[in-house]
């Protein structure tokens, strides 16, 4: 079976392409590489020892979208990653997150719908739950209005898949709702590469480690919470590259006109500190932090409800924290400046 997978070439993406290679999946990636690099599927193919077709394609050309499905008729699902990601940076720019994200997956759909190819599982994102939402999350729960617009891209694509669902109902959707990836493929080769300064934890932690960068910011200390910063449900990329395989599995056997949610995390909080406690103990590097002021947007605690994921997808997160950390620093240790 031949899978189209859009953003095939950033960081969860590329963890998936090569579970699905690993488990006997063709795959063709389009990808404009705006925040990717090419290297990661090199090396993808050198630890599967298979081939991935690739596209520099961006999902908003729809003619070069066209084209690559002309080329690739076979191609019988389609995995979703490319968009637009940082929460900070969307609420500066939002209607370049709207033209990107909104847009161009309805545009992608378009060509979908055109080309007959129905199996859609889509990365979603636990912002869909809003504010105001109680923990855990749970997939009962109503989604809410997200503070970024980056999450409110990603409802809005979740209200499109709905919709369409509902006009066409060849069309079989798994939302994905995930929370917090962290880590890495266990050989080191490929990892989580932001370009400029990271937006997320964990890239930060490891660039400090590895002297990229003189110290991490933790933004408030005065959260009402264990230690007073932040906690985040973290799971480890490869268990989540593993959800989007369970999914697409899934909806192989489903019967048509189906749209559901999927929470992917482990159900556990971990504050921040807790993070650069175990990062530092599991690698033996020294974290340097300060405390800054609390981010807009931020809030104090979420974490998954994840047994949906678990009882219909065959699906759980089974790495430990240890795994995160220890990945994560294999990454970062071997490959200090990323793909460069």
């Amino acid at each position: 079976m031949k899978v189209l997978v859009t953003g095939g070439a950033g960081y969860i993406g590329s963890h998936t392409v090569l579970e699905l290679l690993n488990v006997g999946y063709e795959v063709v990636v389009i990808d404009n590489l705006c925040n990717s690099s090419i290297e990661s599927l090199n090396r993808v193919e050198e630890l599967t020892n298979k081939k991935v077709t690739f596209y520099q394609v961006d999902i908003c050309d729809r003619e070069k979208v066209r084209e690559v499905l002309r080329i690739h008729s076979d191609i019988a699902a389609t995995i979703h990653f490319a968009a637009l990601k940082a929460v900070g940076e969307s609420t500066q720019i939002p209607l370049k997150y709207y033209q990107n994200n909104v847009h161009g997956t309805v545009s992608l759909l378009e060509e979908l719908q055109q080309a007959e190819i129905y199996n859609f599982v889509f990365s979603s994102s636990a912002t869909v739950y809003g504010e105001e939402a109680p923990v855990p999350y749970v997939e009962t729960l109503k989604t809410g209005v997200p503070s970024s617009a980056y999450g409110k891209s990603k409802l809005m694509i979740e209200q499109v898949l709905e919709d369409l669902v509902k006009s066409d109902t060849k069309f079989k959707v798994a939302n994905l709702r995930y929370f917090n990836p962290i880590g890495a493929h266990e050989s080191g080769q490929i990892g989580e590469d932001p370009n400029g300064i990271p937006n997320n934890l964990m890239p930060f932690v490891s660039q400090v480690a590895v002297g990229k960068r003189e110290k991490l910011s933790i933004f408030g200390n005065d959260y009402p919470t264990k230690d007073g910063t932040c906690e985040r449900d973290y799971l480890h990329v490869v268990d989540l590259a593993h959800g989007h395989v369970k999914a697409l599995e899934w909806l192989e056997d489903q019967s048509a006109g189906i749209c559901e949610a999927f929470n992917l995390g482990t159900g556990n909080p971990l504050s921040v500190l807790e993070i650069v406690n175990k990062f530092s103990q599991v690698t033996g590097t020294n974290i340097p932090y300060e405390y800054a002021p609390q981010r807009e947007g931020d809030l104090p605690a979420f974490w998954a409800d994840a047994e949906k994921a678990k009882t219909k997808l065959n699906w759980t997160a089974d790495k430990s924290l240890e795994d995160m950390m220890r990945d994560t620093w294999n990454w970062q240790s071997n490959n200090p400046q990323g793909y460069k």
